[in-house]
C-alpha cells in the first residue's frame, strides 16, 4: 500500500475568521498536513488550500476530512484532487 496525497479547500464561515489561528489548529489536528495555501475568493474571503498525505487504508481520507469538517469556524471542507503515491 502507497499513499494517499489530497488537496482540500477549506472555506471559513466569514472573513473575520483568523486564518493564521485556523492554520495553526488544521496543523495541530491533522498532523499529516504537508502544505498550506491561502487563495483568496473575494469580498475579503480567502480559503485555505492544504496538501495531506495520509496513508491508503480504507476510511483514512474520510477521516481527515471529518476532522477537519469539525474545526470551529470552518463552512465547509472540499477535496479537490485525490493521487496516489
Amino acid at each position: 500500500m502507497g499513499n494517499v496525497e489530497m488537496i482540500i479547500k477549506i472555506m471559513p464561515e466569514s472573513p473575520d475568521i483568523d486564518l493564521a489561528a485556523m492554520t495553526a489548529t488544521i496543523r495541530e489536528k491533522v498532523p499529516q498536513t504537508r502544505d498550506v495555501q491561502e487563495e483568496p475568493i473575494g469580498f475579503g474571503l480567502s480559503a485555505i488550500k492544504v496538501l495531506v498525505v495520509v496513508p491508503d487504508e480504507a476510511g483514512k481520507p474520510d477521516e481527515v476530512e471529518a476532522t477537519l469538517n469539525a474545526i470551529e469556524g470552518v463552512e465547509s471542507v472540499e477535496v479537490i484532487h485525490t493521487s496516489l503515491s
